[in-house]
């Protein structure tokens, strides 16, 4: 049981129903992490509009979704793990390539640079390494590029969060975390 209020169409007032009702037009369905952020039609906006920004960039969906697994793994996050690997398969990427992105690594040598960035991006609160901007330049990715992944990486720390602190049920199929050995 989440221990942060879900949401429902029951439960909700009219500026909330109506945003569930437009994520519902285009997703069809609202996942549970909406309906938890959905408690502050502020909070709900702003995350819809950091999401819609984020994903008119430039990297491509696969490499989104690389970075959202290797930091839902990283950060202990079942929900975001769980919606991600869904969404990544959506995406066309493998079983293997989700493992892969899982351990911060990628069957693609150029994306294996931006998920180990994004990771480290995460890990050391934006103190990467000169060492590592320059790997990620040398990947071939542009300043533009870079931004996008630091931009994403922050919306899914946030994400990571929602899911943590509220405990929500999953609603996608359930992928269970690896446990560091």
């Amino acid at each position: 049981m989440s221990r942060i209020n879900v949401v429902t169409n029951e439960t909700a007032n009219t500026e909330q129903k109506a945003l569930l009702d437009a994520i519902q037009a285009q997703l069809g369905m609202v996942p549970n992490f909406l309906k938890v952020f959905a408690n502050s039609p502020v909070a709900l906006r702003a995350f819809l509009g950091l999401h819609g920004v984020a994903s008119a960039g430039s990297l491509d969906p696969q490499t989104r979704e690389r970075i959202a697994l290797g930091l839902a793994q990283q950060n202990s996050c079942e929900y975001c793990l769980s919606a991600h690997t869904a969404i990544g398969r959506k995406a066309g990427l493998s079983g293997a390539e989700i493992e892969a992105n899982r351990a911060g690594s990628s069957q693609d040598a150029r994306a294996a640079v931006a998920v180990r960035f994004a990771r480290s991006i995460a890990e050391n609160t934006g103190e990467v390494t000169t060492a590592e901007i320059t790997e990620i330049r040398n990947a071939g990715y542009s300043d533009a590029e870079i931004v996008e992944i630091i931009t994403h990486v922050g919306m899914n720390v946030l994400t990571n969060m929602i899911g943590k602190a509220s405990r929500i049920e999953i609603d996608f199929p359930k992928v269970a975390l690896k446990l560091a050995a």
